[in-house]
C-alpha cells in the first residue's frame, strides 16, 4: 500500500484500503483523446508496442465508483470511529493465526530487516485482512480512471499508470488481468506500482516477486519497505503521554515528521512515561476519543516510518495498536 508521501498529499496518501467493486456502478470506456498522448509517450520513452497498448486501453473502463471512493477516505473519520475498524476481535484473531502460520518466515524477515513481526503482520492485517480482501478492481481500470478522469491527482496517477505498465512487462504479467484496490494498490500488502518496482523482493528465491499469493514475498517486501524508509531496530514507536498547561498545544498539528527532543517536549508540558534518548525526536499527536478528554501520544521516528506506508496518523496508530494486541495475545 506500499506507499509514497506524494500519493497521500490528497487525503493524505490516498487510503489504499480495498474498496469493494462488487457494488455495480456506472462505467464508460477510456477516452481515446486522453489515452492517445499517454500511449505515444510510452512508445517513445519506453519502447512499448503501440498496437498492444491500444488493445490494453480498449479494454479499460472508467469507474464512477472509484471517483466516489477517493472522495471519502477512511482516514477522514475521527479516531474513536476509525479505531474499531481495525482493532476488533476478528482482525486480532486473524493476525495471531497469520503469525502462527508464517512464524519462520516472519522470524527470518525480522532478523534480516530489523522490523518486528507484529508490525509486518499488522500492516497486512490492516491492508487486506491477511490477504482476504486484496481488491476486485482491474488495476488498469483504477489507474486509468484516476489518471484520465480525476484532475486533482491526474499527474500522480499518470505516473503510477506508467509504473504499472513497466512493472507488468518486467514481471511478465498481463496488465488487464491484475486486480487491486480502487487506488491501484496491489496484493496482500497493497503496494502501489512504484512501490512494487522499488521495494518488492523475491524473498523465497523462486525467481518471481508475487505479492498476491506468495506469503514469503509479501512478508519480505513489507519488511524491506520499512527498512528502506529508515526503520530503527529495537527503537520505540509511540508513547502514551500526559500533558499539562497550554504550551503543548503549540506542538499539535505541526505535521507527522518528528522534530521535538524529549527535553523540548517536556518543556512544553508533555510528560513522558519513560526515559528516552536525548537524541530521539518525536511529534505530539492528539486523538479524538469522542469525549471531552482526547488521548495524547508522542510518535517517534519509527512511527513516522509507518506513516510512509500511509500518510495518516490514524492509520499508523491503528497498525501499531493492532500489532501490539496480536503480540500480547499470541
Amino acid at each position: 500500500m506500499t506507499f509514497s508521501r506524494k500519493l497521500f498529499a490528497l487525503y493524505p496518501l490516498i487510503s489504499l484500503l480495498c474498496f469493494d467493486a462488487t457494488a455495480v456502478a456506472s462505467t464508460k470506456p477510456v477516452d481515446e483523446q486522453s489515452s492517445r498522448p499517454f500511449i505515444k509517450e510510452m512508445v517513445r520513452q519506453h519502447k512499448f508496442d503501440k498496437t498492444e497498448l491500444e488493445e490494453v486501453f480498449a479494454k479499460a473502463r472508467i469507474h464512477q465508483s472509484i471517483l466516489d471512493a477517493i472522495a471519502r477516505p477512511a482516514e477522514g473519520k475521527p479516531w474513536h470511529e476509525y479505531r474499531p475498524i481495525f482493532l476488533n476481535e476478528p482482525r486480532i484473531d486473524g493476525g495471531i493465526k497469520f503469525w502462527n502460520d508464517n512464524a519462520l518466515i516472519l522470524q527470518k524477515a525480522s532478523k534480516k530487516y530489523g522490523v518486528p513481526p507484529e508490525i509486518i503482520v499488522a500492516i497486512i492485517g490492516v491492508e487486506t485482512r491477511y490477504g482476504r480482501h486484496k481488491g476486485t478492481f482491474p488495476v488498469i481500470d483504477s489507474l486509468s480512471t484516476l489518471a484520465f478522469a480525476y484532475p486533482p491527482r491526474s499527474k500522480f496517477f499518470r505516473g503510477e499508470l506508467k509504473q504499472f505498465l513497466l512493472m507488468a512487462r518486467e514481471e511478465k504479467l498481463d496488465p488487464t488481468e491484475q486486480l487491486g484496490s480502487y487506488a491501484g494498490a496491489m496484493g496482500m500488502p497493497q503496494f502501489i506500482s512504484s512501490s512494487f518496482r522499488r521495494y518488492a523482493v523475491d524473498f523465497d528465491g523462486d525467481g518471481t516477486r508475487d505479492l498476491w499469493n506468495n506469503t514469503s514475498d509479501v512478508i519480505g517486501s513489507v519488511a524491506n519497505y520499512f527498512k528502506r524508509h529508515g526503520w530503527q531496530k529495537d527503537e520505540p514507536v509511540v508513547d502514551r503521554v500526559q500533558v499539562k498547561g497550554n504550551g503543548y498545544t503549540r506542538l499539535i498539528k505541526r505535521g507527522l515528521e518528528p522534530e521535538w527532543t524529549p527535553k523540548q517536549l517536556q518543556r512544553y508540558g508533555v510528560k513522558l512515561p519513560s526515559k528516552r534518548s536525548s537524541k530521539a525526536k518525536g511529534t505530539l499527536l492528539e486523538l479524538d476519543t469522542g469525549t471531552s478528554k482526547p488521548e495524547y501520544w508522542v510518535g517517534w521516528e519509527n512511527f513516522y516510518v509507518i506513516t510512509r506506508y500511509n500518510h495518516s496518523a490514524h492509520y499508523s496508530m491503528a497498525v501499531y495498536q493492532l500489532g501490539e494486541q496480536i503480540r500480547k495475545l499470541r
